[in-house]
């Protein structure tokens, strides 16, 4: 099995793989740079050298090797400016291709993933560690290789002017990399310290603008301040941590490649007195140094940036490694055109992954098309798991559930789910005019389509009554619109899609009895009526019902219309007597 760091290299490999062209280019503009590094100190030693000789000075010549200086050194700017721009740019794209990875992957994704995901978390990897995975593909890489190919060259052009004295320089290199690789883990644990903290620190900063509401609501101020100050210490430490190891380390090195110089200025004298080194060869020599000085230094920075990177390669390959657990068969059954609207379960059960009993135990029943279904029960009996089934938001066994008489794990999710228009327990609107709210599932639908599911929906007289009316901005999560506006735009929205199959979460619990009645009469006549499963806890609401199905624990414990379940003693009488009470207590 590959050790961690060579499949990392092979993962960071991949980054690269779409833009080798470009990355090649600015490796080869980085090798000549670097040759031209080692020419331009030769050619200042030369110059040196005929200044020391006996005689006239020759200002033809002098200004002749000038030229050549200024000409090799301006070639050396543009040529590393190029490699910068090309490099760096390397390290943007892969930023943008992560990116779109990353939300893609995460579209495909199923519900239950983001409720054991924190989101804050999700967000982070998507944006801090991405970062540092764009560093380290560019200014790591341009520091990684310009290094590399320094010693690779500089060291040969040393050695050739003066062994003794250059192996005697490069003495003090061997020990800055042990200080390196000593450094490189204990920079690695510390930087993923950071990074933990940093994403605590984003998933509070989410939730409390989510729910800034309920905390003032119950003046939690004090609390929720206390609880970001534990976190943002505990980021604080492990920043002085990451900081103090980096500070320690980068003017040790520094300091041990300046030892190199000391070294060339001591003993290069002494060749120099023995005429055993020129002068134009000493100049030359200490240029070399100064030239490692600097990439042996910024090695440092460069294994930073390489640790976090690596620590965010391994976060966001915990995203892109986990496969959907939902996902279209490879084999997949064509649905028969058009749809009908039939389901059906056949002893249907679901276990959430920890839980010690079925939310879904052995459920059958048969919807008719164009039915209209209400399902009801106490709370936790398992309705919006049956919700949550039908359109395959749940991983599911085969041969459970069908529609139209394929069994939909079969079916391809985008034929599935282009069947069911789903209006869940809670009312997502998106921050955007109350018109694109409505028409988000056909974003091209035009102003009297969408004005026909708002009326159907019970809520085109309100929206009018807005001073821009469907231009009306809904706010965040749709905080501009009251709880009943939010349900029933919510609706309007599944109505547009026109789907043969209609799934109403409790999605009018915020709707007065009698509204929610009109909708289900407006959505049980005419020509375009549907199949519609109604979960409601309204009774009256539900009892207008072709057929109504009766949950507790997970099972379907009656089924039958309103007056059938009201003549026989059992759960459903239970509710609709409560009911019945609570509605005259008021």
């Amino acid at each position: 099995m590959a050790s961690a760091p060579s499949a990392r290299l092979r993962k960071l490999l991949s980054y690269l793989k779409p833009h080798w062209k470009q990355t090649s280019l600015g490796v080869v503009a980085l090798v000549l740079v670097n040759i031209l590094a080692v020419i331009l100190p030769r050619i200042i030693g030369r110059c040196v050298d005929e200044l020391q000789q006996e005689g006239a000075i020759d200002l033809e010549r002098i200004g002749s090797y000038s030229l050549w200086i200024l000409g090799l050194a301006s070639i050396m700017l543009v040529i590393r400016l190029t490699s910068r721009q090309l490099i760096f740019g390397v390290g943007r794209k892969v930023e943008f291709d992560l990116k779109q990875r990353i939300f893609e992957h995460l579209l495909g994704m199923e519900p239950s993933y983001f409720s054991n995901n924190a989101p804050g978390d999700l967000i982070n990897r998507a944006t801090s560690d991405v970062d540092k995975i764009r560093r380290l593909m560019g200014f790591a890489v341009l520091s990684l290789i310009n290094t590399m190919l320094a010693y690779t060259l500089v060291i040969p052009a040393m050695v050739s002017i003066n062994g003794k004295l250059s192996l005697l320089a490069l003495s003090v290199y061997p020990m800055m990399l042990l200080t390196v690789q000593l450094a490189s883990t204990k920079l690695r644990g510390q930087q993923e310290a950071v990074q933990e903290e940093l994403s605590d620190l984003s998933e509070l900063i989410q939730e409390d603008m989510s729910g800034i509401g309920l905390i003032k609501i119950y003046a939690q101020e004090a609390n929720e301040r206390r609880a970001f100050a534990g976190i943002n210490r505990k980021l604080l430490k492990a920043n002085l941590s990451l900081a103090k190891t980096r500070n320690f380390l980068f003017p040790l090195l520094e300091g041990l490649a300046s030892v190199s110089l000391l070294f060339i200025l001591w003993l290069g004298s002494r060749e120099i007195a023995n005429q055993t080194l020129t002068v134009g060869n000493f100049v030359t020599l200490i240029i070399y140094v100064q030239q490692l000085v600097f990439p042996t230094a910024l090695l440092g920075f460069t294994i930073t940036a390489y640790q976090q990177g690596q620590v965010s390669v391994d976060r966001v390959e915990a995203i892109l490694s986990v496969d959907a657990a939902i996902q279209t068969v490879v084999e997949p059954q064509v649905l028969p055109q058009p749809i009908e609207g039939w389901l059906k379960a056949d002893n249907l059960t679901h276990v959430y992954p920890g839980a010690d009993r079925p939310a879904l135990a052995q459920v059958s029943f048969s919807i008719k098309p164009h039915q209209t279904v209400a399902v009801v029960g106490p709370i936790g009996a398992g309705k919006s798991t049956l919700a949550n089934a039908i359109p395959r938001l749940l991983d599911l066994e085969p041969g459970q559930l069908f529609l139209d008489g394929v069994d939909i794990t079969q079916i391809p999710l985008k034929t599935l789910r282009a069947a069911i228009a789903y209006v869940p327990q809670t009312s997502f609107l998106f921050s955007t005019t109350i018109r694109d709210n409505v028409r988000y599932g056909d974003p091209q639908q035009g102003q009297p389509l969408v004005e026909v599911a708002a009326k159907q929906a019970q809520v085109h007289p309100e929206i009018l009554n807005f001073p821009l009316q469907y231009e009306t901005l809904v706010g965040e999560r749709g905080i501009t619109l009251s709880g009943g506006q939010r349900q029933r735009t919510a609706l309007a929205r599944a109505l547009l899609v026109d789907a043969p199959i209609l799934i109403l979460d409790d999605a009018l619990s915020s709707v007065d009895n009698q509204t929610a009645t009109q909708i289900l009469e407006e959505l049980s006549t005419g020509t375009g009526r549907k199949t519609v499963i109604f979960i409601s806890h309204q009774m009256s609401a539900a009892a207008a019902a072709d057929v109504i199905l009766v949950m507790d624990q997970g099972r379907i414990v009656q089924s039958g219309s309103h007056g059938e379940l009201i003549e026989q003693p059992g759960l459903y009488r239970d509710l609709w007597d409560r009911q019945q009470l609570e509605a005259r207590l008021k």
